[in-house]
């Protein structure tokens, strides 16, 4: 007996609403997280529509290294399990030297972008971070810099006796030609006070963000999603990503990350579930395109689902597939199966399966 889609009216309608310039409340968002049947590939590919009207057949990827420069860290994030104390014997620093190799290896390669992020090193101030990008800089010239976070800027001003606002200006002169989006987590506080108690509030990474917008630093924006938060606390943090777009422009991407679970003290803890389901995963690319609707870039990470989701993600309203890295320490730590590297021609492979074509990017989303 084939089923029809008669029992999915309202969906259709509103999905039909969406695509004619309608914006997504937030109770309507909700609602559409909360679908569970095959009314969720409804969902999909009404945003693959949407994808397809903002992107065309082209999927994006960039050439990319990261540079973890140390894995010692004065936070202790529950869904971390990168970071460690000063006498663990897994920790390590980077010197100039290490990342001046790097980021020599970085521009042999031919790599145009490296991005950097640590742990909040106890001796680390707003001078370390400059040197760091500086070396980049001098060692990697030309080389797109992404580089730190909102906890990072905040965490430089409080070492350093200044304002976010200086350390991002000084993180500018520095070299770093975007911010990174994450330490976003959640922007929901009762759930931050949970998985990071020690990392800066929601209204702190806002500002930061603002901030950072303000004097032409571009960021990504991000979410973290699968672990003790809930639907409403999501669509929360949506919400707040659209309306900083709305106001600065300034986002470049919006990249979900699924919580990876084994690793993390949270999940050892019983304080969080086994990370997002695939439906979760699935709908949360889809939804995020649907309701963020000044965003023309969304990223599937291979790292986050493994290379056969990003399929999924792609025809989910996702127009990019992130990078080939590199070197990847963060999700790994946590319990990540997927490499460290992804090479173009396998990102080549998934997507012309799904008929459309690979593109190389920069940065900004300028083709190569």
């Amino acid at each position: 007996m084939v089923t029809t889609l008669s029992g999915y009216k309202d969906l259709i309608t509103l999905l039909d609403d969406i695509s004619n310039g309608h914006r997504l409340t937030i109770p309507e968002t909700i609602k559409l997280f909360k679908t569970r049947d095959r009314a969720a590939f409804l969902i999909s590919s009404y945003a693959d529509a949407i994808r397809e009207q903002k992107n065309g057949d082209l999927v994006t990827w960039v050439k990319n290294q990261n540079i973890n420069c140390s894995n010692i860290c004065v936070n202790k994030c529950g869904f971390c399990g990168f970071s460690v104390n000063p006498d663990d014997p897994r920790a390590y620093e980077l010197d100039s030297k290490d990342i001046a190799e790097k980021a020599r290896e970085a521009k042999n390669r031919g790599v145009t972008e490296i991005c950097t992020v640590s742990g909040l090193h106890p001796a680390y101030n707003l001078d370390s971070y400059t040197s760091v990008y500086n070396t980049i800089r001098k060692h990697a010239p030309g080389v797109h810099i992404h580089a730190s976070n909102p906890m990072e800027v905040a965490y430089a001003a409080r070492k350093s006796a200044c304002s976010t606002r200086e350390v991002l200006e000084a993180f500018k002169e520095a070299g770093v030609g975007t911010l990174c989006g994450t330490a976003a987590e959640i922007l929901v506080d009762s759930v931050r006070n949970t998985i990071c108690p020690d990392k800066i509030s929601t209204s702190e990474w806002i500002k930061i963000i603002r901030e950072s917008h303000e004097i032409g630093l571009k960021s990504t924006a991000t979410i973290m999603y699968g672990h003790c938060e809930s639907i409403e606390d999501q669509v929360t943090h949506l919400s707040i990503l659209r309306e900083i777009q709305d106001e600065t422009h300034g986002f470049t991407e919006f990249v979900p990350l699924s919580f990876i679970h084994s690793g993390t003290p949270i999940y050892k803890r019983g304080q969080a579930r086994p990370g997002a389901t695939g439906r979760e995963d699935m709908l949360m690319i889809a939804i995020s395109r649907l309701f963020l609707d000044n965003f023309k870039n969304i990223q599937v990470s291979w790292v986050k689902l493994g290379v056969k989701m990003v399929q999924i993600g792609l025809m989910s309203g996702a127009n990019d597939i992130g990078g080939t890295l590199y070197e990847e320490s963060i999700s790994q730590s946590a319990g990540a199966k997927a490499g460290e590297y992804l090479d173009p021609q396998e990102m080549n492979y998934l997507v012309t399966d799904l008929g459309r074509k690979l593109v190389q990017r920069k940065t900004d989303y300028s083709f190569i």
